[in-house]
């Protein structure tokens, strides 16, 4: 059973949770997203408990799903009626979801490398996609996270989140990189998106992720990949411009010690 924790999200694009200890509680965590933490929080840094051969292979799934080998426990050890606070901040502007798994079922799949932190308790397991379709031409939709328990849960994505919950049947077509997270009643698969010119010049991708209910998804408008390709692209422009400014300046540096 997870521990039973308070949170409070501060921050509206570069968010930062809170998370509220009573003695004896803890919280697990991504390695390196601590951003400070009161006296009387202890830190145990490991691969997940299970003795040697367990906690190797809880680290390299954890690894396998885009997260860092290890995780770290921050247990509170105060004095009795006393709270512990600890803030983990996201890795990059966007938004935090908490996820009340005991209210989701028991089970929510995420897309890999979104985990931020849980109640201690909480499992972080590796969820392939179920088609053979979705496993090759998935992208970043081709291994997920399913985290199992009865506590809180909290994920990061990318931009604005976009909440929906499906009907029965109903079906959502969406870029493979701007799913975060779906219940596990909701099926995923990976169609073609048909169309010579569109699978050409659409800057789409040939294959798009389809969601069909029932169940509840959330959706991120700016994944990682997509601000990471701008970002590349702006810093590539910008090293060409400084290369055509600096060829010019030493043009003009030559011609003017040759007297020209």
């Amino acid at each position: 059973m997870a521990d039973v924790i308070d949170y409070k999200i501060f921050g509206e694009d570069l968010q930062l949770v809170e998370i509220e200890l009573d003695p004896g509680e803890g919280v697990r965590a991504e390695v390196g997203t601590m951003t400070y933490m009161e006296d009387g929080i202890q830190m145990d840094t490991g691969t997940g408990g299970g003795g040697l051969i367990g906690g190797l292979f809880k680290g390299f799934k954890r690894a396998m799903t885009g997260e860092s080998f290890f995780i770290t426990t921050f247990l509170y050890q105060g004095a009795p009626g006393s709270k512990g606070h600890v803030g983990f901040a996201a890795p990059y502007p966007g938004t935090i979801i908490p996820l009340d798994l005991g209210q989701l079922g028991g089970t929510f799949i995420c897309q890999k490398d979104s985990f931020l932190c849980a109640a201690a308790g909480i499992e972080i397991e590796l969820a392939f996609t179920k088609r053979l379709s979705a496993g090759f031409f998935g992208g970043e939709g081709f291994i997920l996270q399913r985290l199992v328990g009865d506590g809180m849960a909290f994920v990061h994505a990318g931009g604005t989140i976009i909440e929906r919950e499906l009907a029965a049947g109903e079906t959502l077509r969406v870029d493979t990189g701007c799913i975060v997270a779906f219940a596990p009643s909701v099926d995923y698969d990976i169609k073609f998106i048909g169309g010579f010119k569109n699978a050409l010049f659409g800057g789409e991708g040939l294959f798009l992720a389809t969601l069909t209910g029932p169940g509840k998804i959330y959706l991120q408008s700016l994944p990682l990949s997509r601000l990471a390709q701008r970002i590349l692209a702006g810093a590539s422009a910008q090293v060409g411009q400084n290369k055509g400014v600096a060829g010019f300046g030493g043009d003009v540096l030559g011609g003017i010690l040759s007297g020209e």
